[in-house]
């Protein structure tokens, strides 16, 4: 069962076997079609999905606004405004996880700030605010000089990637533990001591980026510089940390880079799968190896429930099994 997004806002479950659409929501997210694209990147609809199916969100990237919705009604529960704030060169961030049995939304709430809310009521999970300034020359405790980006939870749902950036600029992706900052400390995603930086690239960020198991993750390109960068993949050890030389910081330990991988990034769980206009290619993370090719087909969604590619072409959607 795939979820889809019509061009009229209507949320939709597809049975692919059947061939049957059947109707669940419809969002009223603001188009904001005034836009000025930054560096190639529209404003554009993305529709996410909760692991257990039972809420969306609609957000549109490189823009402002969203909405959640529960699937089961049709309503709204949350309405999403990230601020603004160099919005235009990352898409909303947003992703669905799970506390406690419940479902939460993971969502941009300022340029330099995450909240938690629960999906279904849509109550604020991390209620926090930054101290009052006492001197303007000094920097609030917990401030935190960083755009947020793409969101990715990790297979086991304990932690999250976030591929965001900092000035001058700088593409630092980074990752924290999801329960610590829930249930723990609500300053977890500022600089409590779960957050780990993974690596850093000049003028780089927004590129292909996968959680491979819920250890290693997989970066697209080579480099450390948007200038010099070439097509491969970089995988690093969440678990582990490094002091990293040029950054003066600790970082995910890097355990492999390869040459090769290029666009979107997904995995299975144990495969790394690459996704250009040339098409798609399936590589080996713990050896650099390339398995094979799918030539003509450049999906942009991985479903792992149902284990499918799929790509959207001329309004027509095509469907590959793994």
């Amino acid at each position: 069962m795939w979820l889809a997004l019509g061009a009229d806002g209507t949320i939709s479950r597809w049975d692919v076997d059947a061939g049957a659409h059947e109707i669940v929501a419809t969002t009223t997210v603001p188009a904001e079609p005034d836009r000025e694209p930054w560096n190639g990147r529209h404003v554009r609809r993305h529709l996410h999905a909760s692991h257990d199916g039972g809420f969306a969100a609609v957000v549109n990237d490189y823009g402002r606004f969203g909405q959640v919705v529960d699937l089961r009604t049709g309503e709204v529960t949350l309405t999403l405004d990230n601020q603004g704030g160099h919005e235009e060169t990352v898409p909303f961030s947003l992703e669905f996880a799970r506390s406690r049995g419940r479902c939460v939304v993971v969502h941009r709430t300022a340029w330099n700030r995450l909240d938690v809310s629960d999906a279904q009521t849509g109550v604020l999970l991390t209620d926090r605010s930054f101290p009052a300034r006492t001197n303007t020359d000094a920097v609030p405790e917990h401030h935190l000089d960083y755009v947020h980006g793409s969101l990715y939870v990790s297979p086991d749902g304990r932690r999250i990637l976030d591929d965001g950036w900092v000035w001058h600029p700088v593409g630092i992706p980074a990752v924290w533990d999801l329960d610590q900052w829930i249930e723990g400390d609500v300053w977890e995603s500022e600089d409590g001591p779960s957050r780990i930086d993974v690596c850093g690239r000049e003028y780089y960020w927004d590129h292909g980026m996968t959680w491979i198991d819920s250890a290693l993750i997989a970066v697209e390109g080579l480099g450390d510089d948007d200038e010099a960068m070439r097509p491969g993949a970089r995988v690093f050890d969440t678990t582990r940390t490094e002091q990293g030389e040029e950054w003066r910081m600790p970082t995910a330990a890097e355990v492999l880079s390869f040459e090769g991988p290029t666009g979107l990034f997904f995995s299975d769980g144990t495969q790394l799968f690459s996704c250009d206009d040339a098409g798609l290619s399936t590589w080996d993370p713990a050896e650099g190896r390339l398995l094979g090719t799918v030539t003509g087909f450049s999906p942009t969604h991985y479903h792992p429930g149902a284990r499918q590619f799929a790509q959207l072409v001329d309004g027509m959607v095509r469907l590959r099994d793994l």
